[in-house]
């Protein structure tokens, strides 16, 4: 793992960053005294989206009239 110090790394932190980025991680360090390290986050490939589920499962076509009797019956059939 390569060790820059802070001046190297502000002067250079762009190249830094991209070789973190592509699994090469550094340790800034000042006056020799490493100080921290930087690497690459961890990204799924595919970012997650919706409708990810179709055709897994199966939403019925009464969906918004399911237990419409017994909400009727505990409340009333409407105003």
């Amino acid at each position: 793992m390569t060790t820059v110090n802070m001046h190297e790394a502000k002067t250079h932190l762009s190249r830094l960053v991209e070789q973190a980025a592509n699994g090469e991680p550094f340790v800034i360090a000042r006056a020799g005294t490493p100080l921290v390290r930087v690497t690459g986050l961890e990204t799924p490939a595919e970012p997650l989206r919706l409708g990810f589920l179709s055709g897994e499962i199966d939403i019925p076509k009464d969906f918004n009239r399911m237990g419409q009797a017994e909400i009727e019956a505990l409340f009333g059939s409407g105003p």
